[in-house]
């Protein structure tokens, strides 16, 4: 054969050169090895275990007791001849485990042959031991990785204290900071997994790397470390096609709120040109509402959850926090549950605080009462016990808040689209489109076209629910576009000063 030394005299340097080229990197196949000797002493080759099943190669009729003294350790070689067939058999050992390498040709085999068989079996060793560990080091990172995420789940539900417990066996103090910032960085799907090896490296491992359960091309990063930025964003710069969106310091506990922001903000990376950017804090409408009367709101909207045991509470709480802010499929991703586990706990809460969340406006009353407490010690501090009961339409009643609606849709009417009313129809029916096209009288296509347009004016993303959505609707309640909906512990609203 052509690049093959002759056996005979001075051949062994050519097939052990051949042999050895099966240990580099590229050629590590113990099938590939079993055919190269069968080439070699041109005849046959096979690889078997113990109990004679076939590992590589062509099957080939073994004496029993030669195969057992090899597999019990007696015998580190045989040989045999009968029928016009020579066999040569070697011993190969792997973890606890013994095989046997065999050869079979019609002639006898001389040294070079002899020895090929040898050399083989020492080189498939290798080949296994190698395989071996290739794949328990692949445990061991897919184990690592579904640690890192399980830790990231606990903290999306608030549970801190049993997120710093697992990240202490492997990670010592890692989490033990207060408060730490969210990154996303986006890449082409194919090349996460690099990119979050990546993102180790360059973070020294102090920090809490996970590849997104919910999207394909996400990777997150959660760290305490100011360092954490400028080394994403290096490698932002060195990768092309790939984003990064940060949030604003944040509590452990809001990694959820953080998480959040940090999708918002590589939003809008994706038109930067640095490709990075970290969330803008803008005018929210709960700051321009008396804080006092706003706690009070959300202590009252939010007690019918006060009765139940605190885990369950915070399940829950932290199961719809997310459930308002993504879809169900993602945010049962995100938590490691099912969707059936994300709809039924968020339809419990619904039910329990006479909500309706196929209604967006609830959705957003919702979100305001679950985001008001999420920044609260407790969600009843701050109250006046003696103060009067206060309603959402007292919130929204306030002077400075009207002023923000009204600049905020404002904005809409200077397009000639009726660009408002169209949102107003769409956000009454549900999101849904097609019910708002025929409430207008339009196509579909016309009012998802107008809600894309509203997105640059009112510069907040829309068909994706979540909090710039829900800013949106109560700007449209406080200005009495929307009718208000009403839970079931909500206070109703306070008459007016004779």
């Amino acid at each position: 054969m052509p690049g093959r030394s002759a056996p005979g005299a001075g051949a062994a340097p050519g097939w052990a050169r051949e042999l050895l080229e099966h240990l580099r990197p590229s050629g590590r196949d113990v099938g590939r090895v079993v055919d190269w000797l069968a080439g070699n002493v041109r005849g046959a080759a096979s690889l078997q275990d113990a109990d004679g099943a076939l590992l590589a190669g062509a099957p080939l009729p073994l004496d029993r007791d030669l195969v057992h003294g090899l597999t019990s350790g007696r015998l580190a070689s045989a040989a045999w001849e009968g029928d016009g067939h020579h066999l040569r058999l070697a011993k190969v050992e792997h973890a606890d485990r013994i095989h046997v390498l065999a050869a079979s040709r019609r002639a006898p085999f001389e040294r070079h042959a002899s020895e090929a068989v040898t050399h083989t079996a020492q080189v498939i060793e290798l080949l296994l031991a190698a395989r071996e560990s290739a794949l328990a080091g692949r445990r061991l990172r897919r184990a690592t990785a579904d640690l890192r995420l399980a830790i990231l789940q606990l903290l999306m539900v608030e549970d801190t204290v049993s997120a710093r417990r697992v990240a202490a066996g492997l990670w010592p103090g890692l989490l033990d900071a207060e408060t730490a910032c969210v990154y996303v960085m986006e890449s082409d799907a194919a090349r996460r997994d690099r990119l979050a090896e990546e993102c180790l490296d360059s973070t020294e491992e102090e920090a809490l790397v996970v590849r997104c359960p919910a999207m394909d091309g996400h990777v997150i990063v959660v760290s305490p470390r100011e360092a954490t930025a400028a080394a994403l964003r290096s490698l932002v710069r060195r990768h092309p096609d790939t984003y990064l969106g940060g949030s604003v310091r944040q509590s452990l506990a809001r990694t959820a709120t953080a998480y959040g922001q940090a999708v918002s903000a590589l939003a809008v990376a994706r038109f930067r040109p640095d490709k990075a950017a970290v969330y803008a804090e803008r005018t929210r409408p709960e700051r321009l509402m008396d804080p006092v009367a706003l706690r009070a709101w959300t202590a009252a909207v939010l007690r019918p959850l006060d009765a139940l045991p605190h885990h369950t509470r915070a399940e829950l709480v932290g199961t719809t926090r997310l459930g308002l802010e993504f879809t169900a499929v993602n945010t049962a991703k995100i938590l490691g549950v099912s969707r059936n586990t994300v709809r039924a706990r968020m339809e419990r809460v619904e039910s329990m605080l006479g909500a309706d969340f196929d209604d967006i406006a609830a959705r957003a009353v919702v979100h305001l009462a679950l985001r008001t407490q999420i920044n609260l010690q407790d969600g009843r501090a701050g109250t006046d016990p003696g103060a009067p009961p206060t309603g959402l339409a007292d919130l929204l009643a306030g002077p400075a808040v009207r002023a923000w609606a009204g600049q905020l849709l404002g904005r809409l009417d200077e397009d000639a689209r009726t660009l408002r009313r169209t949102l107003r129809a769409w956000i009454a029916a549900g999101g849904n489109a097609e019910r708002a096209a025929q409430t207008l009288g339009v196509h579909a296509q016309t009012v998802r076209e107008h809600v894309r347009s509203a997105e640059p004016v009112l510069e907040r993303q829309l068909p994706a629910f979540g909090t710039d959505l829900y800013e949106v609707v109560l700007a449209h309640l406080a200005v009495g576009d929307l009718p208000r909906p009403v839970l079931c512990g909500e206070p109703e609203p306070r008459p007016p000063l004779a």
